[in-house]
């Protein structure tokens, strides 16, 4: 079994607490790269945290995403795959179901990070045999739109009180307690969400691009699909009213709050239009350490004098996604207050942890049915989390350095937050290159940019090899 050297990309900067910061998460991610599974072949891969014992298909997607792939293609790889399974009708995406379809999300990121067709192959015919699945048993054709629970959101904390089988947490549980209204096809929980819809308008987009890359022919459907989960998303998710999208419906109604994640992901996916992410950036509400994972919390948790585990709460790989969106959004003032916030907040607890109350920042589990304490509804927040910690690396690398992946190469549209000065990546792994990155001013116009010392454009082949050295820099 070979394993990749144990190390990150060092970063330097003019900002020793982001410094410290990235070294935090770093640490926290080496740490969760373990051997699996416990018996038989075993291969390094990326658990979830340092309370988890196996990956989990969204977490390993995500991680992947947010750099993972990059940094170290091979643990990548391997937790990639850990997630898939064998039956009879061929390979196909494991894990709680309703989400699964990030993992192809995931696994493209990797193939720009990579160029590994063999991986991509194996991955394409996942993707389609899980697609076949889903679109038997959760599309809904009187809405247009997948159901399941929101990405990421297993617990019942996430939903409201219609949800809510109050004895569980898992929202997988709902449909035992509530038969006479679980959805007539598949799994059975009948909510359409926002999140989840926009992974698979993303995922049916990808799809051509990947047979591209593979030499086989597009099926025209993809796009046609793709288009028509958008307009669906547009027609039953946005709300003129509040000038954002709702949270989840189904036949008996809606609920208005506000998911953090699904924003994002309807500006980074391109589902949301110019006038509907200007209205999203300017509306969508922001506690004092960020944005919610959901927004408002649910009564029966304020209640009870706190925050629900998967709504009011700050998730930091949620704030790293919003962030992003900021910033290809234009509004870069966006960006800053989140690198500040988790720039604080790993610096304070010296890790990378799940949750933190959206008020005082504290490490927070929330409440959730089905808890522990006097009342039974404390959760505690899990400790060094794989996806909190790469959430600062997606930062780094997509955010300040602005690295675009494309098949035939990585582009740059470096940004650089008010105070920062400079900052300098290097030992960055990218193919058969290994790069230093450099970017200083302030800012995002990018007014010059070097190779090796001579001038260059903002753009390094798929092909580069060696190392190298890219200086940018950047004014307002």
């Amino acid at each position: 079994m070979e394993f990749e050297i144990a190390a990150f990309p060092t970063l330097r900067c003019g900002d020793s607490a982001v410094e410290r910061a990235y070294r935090i998460a770093v640490g926290d991610l080496l740490g969760n790269i373990q051997p699996y599974p416990p018996g038989g072949e075993r291969r390094p891969v990326l658990l979830a945290g340092l309370d988890y014992d196996t990956p989990w298909t969204r977490d390993a997607a995500i991680n992947v995403w947010n750099g993972l792939g990059l940094t170290h293609p091979q643990v990548a790889r391997d937790t990639l795959l850990s997630v898939l399974e064998e039956s009879a009708d061929g390979v196909a995406i494991g894990g709680q179901y309703w989400d699964a379809v990030l993992w192809v999300v995931g696994l493209w990121a990797y193939y720009l990070y990579t160029g590994d067709r063999n991986t991509l192959e194996l991955g394409y015919r996942a993707a389609r045999n899980s697609l076949r699945r889903f679109e038997d048993e959760e599309y809904d054709p009187q809405f247009g739109l997948f159901r399941g629970p929101a990405v990421y959101g297993d617990g019942v904390a996430a939903y409201p009180d219609r949800y809510s089988p109050g004895a569980t947490s898992s929202i997988l549980d709902w449909v035992q307690y509530h038969p006479a209204e679980k959805a007539a096809r598949g799994y059975g929980i009948p909510m359409m969400t926002l999140s989840t819809n926009c992974v698979y308008a993303a995922v049916y987009r990808l799809l051509p691009r990947m047979a591209d890359e593979l030499g086989l022919p597009p099926l025209p459907e993809d796009e046609a699909t793709a288009e028509r989960l958008r307009e669906s998303i547009h027609r039953h998710f946005w709300n003129p009213r509040s000038g954002l999208f709702d949270y989840l419906l189904d036949e008996e109604g809606r609920c208005e709050a506000q998911e953090g994640l699904g924003h994002a992901f309807a500006i980074l996916f391109g589902i949301a239009d110019a006038e509907q992410t200007a209205s999203i950036l300017r509306r969508l509400y922001r506690t004092p350490w960020g944005v919610a994972c959901v927004w408002p919390t649910f009564a029966r948790y304020a209640e009870r004098g706190g925050f629900g585990r998967h709504s009011g709460t700050i998730w930091p790989f949620i704030n790293a996604f919003w962030a992003e969106a900021g910033l290809r959004g234009g509004r870069s003032d966006l960006f800053d207050e989140e690198l500040a916030h988790l720039t604080v907040l790993f610096n304070r607890f010296a890790q990378c942890a799940e949750i933190y109350h959206p008020l005082t920042g504290e490490i927070y589990g929330g409440l959730q049915e089905a808890g522990k304490g006097a009342s039974g509804w404390e959760w505690e927040s899990c400790a060094r989390q794989s996806w909190s910690a790469t959430a600062y690396l997606r930062m780094i690398l997509l955010g300040v350095l602005g690295m675009r992946f494309e098949p035939d190469g990585v582009h740059f549209a470096p940004y650089l937050p008010p105070g920062l000065g400079w900052l300098e990546l290097e030992y960055l792994p990218y193919r058969g290159a290994r790069l230093s990155l450099r970017v200083e001013g302030r800012g995002s116009r990018l007014t010059a940019c070097r190779l090796d010392g001579q001038l260059h454009e903002a753009f390094l082949p798929a092909g580069l090899e060696g190392a190298h050295r890219l200086e940018m820099a950047v004014e307002e």
